[in-house]
């Protein structure tokens, strides 16, 4: 399995289950946090589209969330801003 970094976007590569206390080769940064999860998205309430996790504050902080699941893809909301400012620009393009 393969997640990008939130902070950094280096892939770390995993034979299994992102581990609590998993770091990013690249920055150090803390790989089991709401960054990397799947779910976490900043328009929904607290941030996370699971609505049975627990609130979670720092979301660059590793965290015991039952429900992260790693992000598929190499940046998943850098990849939907591109897609939206592609599709705004040929909506308006003369």
């Amino acid at each position: 399995m393969e997640l990008s970094c939130f902070s950094c976007h280096k892939i770390n590569q995993f034979s299994g289950k992102v581990g609590f206390r998993d770091e990013c080769l690249g920055c150090h940064a803390d790989l089991h946090s709401c960054k990397n999860c799947q779910f976490y998205d900043v328009k929904s309430y607290n941030e996370c589209r699971e609505n049975s996790a627990d609130v979670v504050r720092e979301k660059d902080r590793a965290n015991y969330c039952d429900y992260f699941t790693p992000r598929q893809g190499a940046n998943h909301q850098e990849d939907e801003k591109a897609r939206l400012k592609a599709a705004a620009e040929a909506l308006f393009k003369k």
